[in-house]
């Protein structure tokens, strides 16, 4: 374990997602100063805030989250940061440490076990990315065709296909965060598929008639 600078957001970072962001806060500030000093870890830790706000402190935070490796730094002249980054290693909290200033947590890599590729282990998501490109046709008469599920055709491991329809659907934070947290592969395959499952409901109850 070692402790690293973290990020608290409003959102949940998976695995190969950009991040973009502006860095104002004084003590955030300083955590990209560290980071990208030449002693810095170049990264810090996301993790959901389940309770609170982004600015201010005194929030509560989920325990699992993804290292984010900052690619560009670029200062403004106002002392602000914009940080262009990516998700990398997810990790779990072992323990929080004091705000001094800015968060930082004791964390363990929590690496995938993405199993060697299974014929059809895909299956359940492609029949639901199916099922949503029939009810977006019907009920909002948007058509996407293949678009859903062509991504998933890549040579890409099942992880890296799960995050990225997760991230192309635009899902919310609960359910990417279910998703992040699930303990291997299959149970990840089964938090998108039931998030796919809720979101067709959603778009099908949008399409009902008022009273």
């Amino acid at each position: 374990m070692s402790a690293h600078p973290m990020f608290p957001l409003g959102m949940t970072l998976l695995p190969g997602e950009p991040l973009s962001l502006q860095i104002f806060e004084p003590r955030y500030v300083q955590m990209v100063a560290d980071c990208t000093a030449d002693t810095g870890h170049n990264s810090f830790g996301v993790v959901l805030i389940s309770r609170g706000r982004e600015t201010g402190g005194g929030e509560e935070r989920v325990d699992v989250g993804t290292l984010a490796q900052i690619e560009e730094c670029s200062p403004r002249p106002d002392g602000r940061f914009h940080l262009s980054c990516v998700g990398t290693d997810r990790f779990r909290v072992r323990s929080w440490l004091p705000d001094d200033p800015y968060p930082q947590a004791e964390i363990e890599l929590w690496p995938s076990t993405d199993p060697i590729a299974v014929p059809g282990a895909l299956n359940p998501v492609i029949a639901r990315l199916g099922q949503l490109a029939a009810t977006l046709d019907r009920v909002r008469g948007i058509e996407v065709g293949d678009r859903l599920t062509e991504p998933l055709e890549a040579e890409e491991p099942l992880d890296a296909k799960v995050y990225g329809t997760a991230v192309r659907l635009g899902l919310g934070p609960a359910d990417r965060q279910k998703i992040l947290s699930a303990p291997g592969t299959p149970a990840r395959i089964d938090a998108l598929s039931q998030a796919l499952d809720d979101l067709i409901a959603v778009i099908e109850f949008s399409g009902l008639p008022s009273d």
